[in-house]
């Protein structure tokens, strides 16, 4: 995959630091001094001692290794230090870890291609990014790294194919709302096994909620997790500890050690539905921005993101465009962090004067235009927008007028509206938009109007089911009558836990929706509830 163009990048990163400082000048007193306390490194990121860390007397690895965003010629490799994860600072002292990597064509590391040192800072917690460039295109690389006596798992991951290469296929799964306290990674058990390119975490990595001793719906009787779990997410500490709890996973930590994986966030990495600056309880903007700088900053150090999506106090520059030769373009989005406030108080409500405003946004202005201009410059076959919120439109009656989530697309029509002119106006034949949020799997036809279904299928939306949030779910949830007859687009509704995989080649896409039977149980089996194929140059979904 290969980033958008370099002068491309840089105005975006320069905006996204001036629209930090900016929103920085109306955050005033002890509340600004916090924040940015909170989210920049410190003069000792420098000067800090260095540890001799062949005193680390336990595994620093408890949180796994992890690959991300991967372009034609590097690769981002991640891991954290954590010899005692479940504890303030990690079990480390406030001192810097010199860490050794290596990347190797093959898991025995006989033939090492690329090794260097990285530090591993206290004030970034203890995380790395490291970048490791000038490799081949096309290829599957191992990883590993080392500190004092300690080795980490092997990880795989790869690089992109050459920029503007001829690829036949890709094959990719989508993932989305894993509550740590609704049920186990099953899921990922599977997924860590299957055989595929990359993977896309579409938001909902982890949830802000109380997570009790038991582990909530896990239920644990043979282990006891700590009271600090025990409360909603608030600070820097509060965040930086979930991670480590929901990194602790087996099943997660499997995953990620096996493909790279690129990540966008939805509102609960920071807080239920939070629009921009506005959080859910209406507590003041400069209260929440605290709060969302600490969320942002651990999201950052804790995922594999490369240096670009480095937070600036509470914005981080989380939209981008990586490709996959000229079979595949993808548009990364952020419906969180720019969009206006949900219309009609937020939940669900029929369409009115303030939803329909035409200067309503869920994108921004500049996220949209970014995107609309990378389609006009795309030469891929395939154009995936992998995001959060449901994009087609979902009535929730059968009613004349019907209700729709004004946290979804549906609360924001003029936006969809604009994408869709949008894509159209660049001549986009194959457009594939990736969801996660509502913890089912959803499969749409999207429509250039959804209030008249003779229209012209003009796109695909597949929605993936969450790992475990929703608990065990049902194949048919109470509303499948309804939701399948209001909606004549959906093609596919089925409430289990899972995830989908996607397929893309020259001639068609297939998707295919798996799922398992139970998460408040280990171990359940996964199976394929259906597949579905849309043609290129031919939207519309046919069961395979």
């Amino acid at each position: 995959m290969t980033p958008a163009g370099q002068q491309d990048t840089a105005e975006l990163r320069a905006a996204a630091g001036h629209v930090g400082r900016r929103r920085f000048l109306t955050v005033t007193g002890a509340a600004a001094a916090l924040a940015f306390a909170t989210n920049l490194p410190t003069a000792g990121a420098a000067s800090a001692a260095e540890m001799d860390a062949r005193k680390i007397a336990d595994d620093p690895f408890t949180l796994g290794i992890a690959s991300g965003d991967p372009q034609p010629d590097s690769v981002l490799l991640w891991t954290r230090l954590a010899p005692s994860p479940y504890e303030p600072g990690n079990g480390l002292p406030n001192q810097r870890v010199a860490v050794e990597w290596e990347l190797a064509r093959d898991a025995r590391f006989q033939r090492v291609v690329r090794r260097g040192y990285e530090i591993a800072h206290p004030e970034f917690n203890h995380t790395l990014h490291v970048e490791v460039g000038s490799l081949g295109a096309g290829r599957t690389y191992y990883f590993r790294f080392k500190t004092g006596k300690w080795i980490s798992e092997t990880g795989r991951t790869r690089t992109a194919p050459a920029s503007g290469s001829k690829v036949s296929s890709l094959k990719l799964a989508a993932v989305s709302c894993q509550a740590y306290h609704d049920g186990y990674f099953t899921a990922y058990k599977h997924l860590a096994q299957d055989d595929v390119d990359v993977v896309f975490h579409l938001g909902d990595y982890l949830y802000e909620y109380a997570v009790n001793s038991a582990g909530g719906a896990r239920n644990y009787t043979d282990r006891t997790l700590p009271a600090v779990f025990n409360r909603e997410t608030q600070t820097l500490e509060d965040y930086r500890l979930r991670y480590a709890l929901y990194k602790t996973d087996p099943d997660l930590r499997a995953a990620h050690a096996a493909h790279p994986f690129v990540v966008t966030w939805d509102d609960h990495e920071t807080e239920n539905n939070y629009a921009d600056d506005l959080d859910e309880n209406g507590n003041p903007p400069a209260e929440f921005l605290v709060r969302r700088a600490a969320a942002y900053r651990a999201y950052w150090e804790n995922l594999p993101l490369r240096r670009p999506q480095q937070p600036v106090g509470p914005d981080l520059q989380l939209y981008r465009r990586l490709r996959w030769g000229r079979l595949a373009q993808f548009d990364i989005l952020d419906t969180r962090q720019y969009r206006s406030d949900q219309a009609y108080g937020d939940g669900v409500d029929v369409p009115g004067p303030e939803s329909t405003d035409p200067r309503r946004t869920i994108t921004g202005a500049t996220q949209e235009r970014w995107l609309i201009d990378g389609w006009r410059s795309s030469k891929a076959l395939w154009n995936v927008v992998p995001q959060q919120v449901n994009f087609s439109q979902r009535k929730l009656d059968l009613n004349a007028v019907a209700k729709v989530s004004m946290d979804a697309w549906d609360g924001y029509p003029a936006s969809r509206d604009r994408v869709l002119a949008g894509a159209k106006s660049a001549g986009i034949e194959n457009l594939m938009v990736l969801t996660g949020d509502v913890h089912v799997g959803y499969a749409y036809d999207i429509k250039a109007d959804f209030d008249d279904q003779a229209s012209k299928t003009v796109g695909t939306e597949l929605v993936a089911t969450s790992v475990a949030s929703g608990k065990d779910g049902a194949e048919k949830l109470p509303t499948w009558d309804t939701y399948t007859k209001a909606n004549p687009h959906m093609k596919f509704y089925n409430g289990r836990r899972g995830y989908v995989t996607v397929d893309l080649g020259l001639e068609s896409a297939r998707a295919d929706f798996k799922t398992v039977s139970a998460v408040t149980t280990p171990g359940a089996a996964i199976t394929t509830a259906a597949s579905f194929v849309t043609e290129a140059g031919n939207p519309g979904l046919k069961p395979a």
